[in-house]
């Protein structure tokens, strides 16, 4: 299985169906979606679905979401990391979006944080980008903290399935004058 970055309490690997009841286990509570459009997963094989075509993206696009593994315990966290968007989204087409969904026992760790950090600097060593994007749920503000302190900034309001969200990025010039330096200790595979 490949491993695309490590950071020092995370691996951020390919997602694999041996996932899939970790995934399913976070992905079927209603907590977890409160932001998202209140759907959680009903069954595992709509989870093991999702995981194919994680992988499906992986082989057409070269990029898709990874799932988090803390290092200390092995643990499932749940999956974060890069999504290449091919559809139109405020004039932009073929742009990054950085995001991460979290188990309930993770939540408040940083470990939001920790994986988008990594998956930027993925996005703009690795995979030469020159802007990376996301979105969060207006309400959500832990999210919207997490995506503040990996450096995206809020430039505009955003709709997103018709849930009101705000529009984040980060250039890679922005990113490299006054983000860059927090990142040595991240490894990329």
């Amino acid at each position: 299985m490949k491993i695309f970055a490590e950071t020092d309490r995370l691996i951020l690997r390919e997602m694999i169906q041996e996932d899939a009841e970790a995934f399913f286990e976070m992905d079927s509570k209603p907590e977890v979606h409160k932001y998202l459009g209140n759907k959680p997963v009903e069954s595992l094989q709509q989870t093991r679905e999702v995981i194919e075509f994680v992988r499906q993206q992986y082989l057409d696009t070269g990029i898709g979401r990874w799932t988090l593994i803390e290092k200390a315990s092995g643990d499932y966290v749940g999956w974060g990391g890069l999504k290449l968007i091919r559809e139109e989204t405020k004039n932009i087409i073929d742009y990054l979006d950085v995001g991460y969904r979290l188990t309930p026992k993770h939540w408040n760790k940083g470990y939001a944080t920790e994986s988008a950090i990594a998956s930027v600097k993925y996005g703009f060593e690795k995979l030469k980008h020159s802007k990376i994007y996301a979105t969060a749920h207006k309400e959500n503000k832990a999210s919207r903290h997490a995506l503040e302190k990996t450096g995206l900034i809020y430039t505009e309001d955003h709709e997103w399935e018709g849930i009101p969200c705000d529009w984040f990025e980060i250039s890679f010039e922005t990113w490299k004058e006054k983000h860059s330096f927090n990142t040595s200790k991240i490894l990329l595979f």
